[in-house]
């Protein structure tokens, strides 16, 4: 039993010493170290427009107003399939059903009626339609619509040039500073990258006016969006 246990504490020991982090190495570095925030940027004209289209209906039972509501949600999507929207780009956004309320003073609320509301959100790949075709969905019954959010669906090359205008930046900054200092710019030491592309937020909503022949065509301007790039460079000096 003692060698057993003699055994036991020896094998212990290698896993003791084996469990221990060795020291990092402190890394002297011979110069000046500066670190430079540059915000590289290009532009883009947004290709993709996603819109929320929504039918609101009221109705004296819940039953009616679903009803009603559904048949018109229904030609709201045959609408977007004509126009060859394709099923990945319609999704369901939110259905609700609401009792709809009598207040007097000194009773409690009468329900006179019920509000059901179904939205879809659709995303147009093709902008400069997207506004006919808001049109052809207001006459099939959509009566609320909300955005456009206008985005760009593939931002990487933007953003490779977005960093590479960074990294100029930065580099050319940096170089003021060595001049200032009396020192030139050696190398780049390490290189960080802050936040990339974000869409900008949904326009807020507006409910659809009723369709008739004299209202004008819905335009859609897709203008240009920023793709910026936020890098922290290190540069040594010597």
């Amino acid at each position: 039993m003692k060698t057993l246990a003699i055994l036991a504490a020896a094998a212990a020991v290698p896993m003791t010493a084996g469990a221990q982090v060795p020291a990092q190495p402190v890394v002297v570095v011979d110069g000046t170290i500066l670190d430079v925030t540059a915000v590289g940027k290009t532009s883009m004209t947004p290709d993709v427009a996603t819109i929320r289209a929504g039918v609101v209906t009221q109705a004296a039972t819940a039953e009616a107003a679903l009803a009603d509501n559904a048949q018109r949600v229904q030609r709201v999507l045959a609408a977007l399939k004509s126009a060859r929207v394709t099923d990945r780009d319609i999704q369901t956004s939110t259905i609700s059903l609401q009792p709809q309320y009598r207040y007097g003073e000194n009773v409690p609320p009468v329900i006179t009626g019920y509000q059901a509301s179904n939205t879809v959100s659709v995303r147009f790949r093709d902008v400069a339609r997207s506004g006919a075709i808001l049109d052809a969905l207001v006459k099939v019954g959509a009566n609320q619509i909300d955005g456009p959010n206008l985005s760009i669906d593939k931002p990487e090359a933007a953003e490779d040039t977005a960093r590479t205008d960074a990294i100029a930046k930065a580099r050319a900054r940096a170089e003021v500073y060595a001049r200032a200092a009396g020192l030139r710019v050696d190398r780049i030491l390490s290189i960080t990258e802050g936040g990339g592309y974000a869409p900008p937020p949904p326009m807020p909503m507006m409910v659809a006016r009723m369709a008739t022949k004299e209202m004008a065509d819905t335009a859609i301007a897709p203008g240009e969006q920023d793709v910026t790039i936020s890098t922290t460079v290190r540069f040594l000096l010597k």
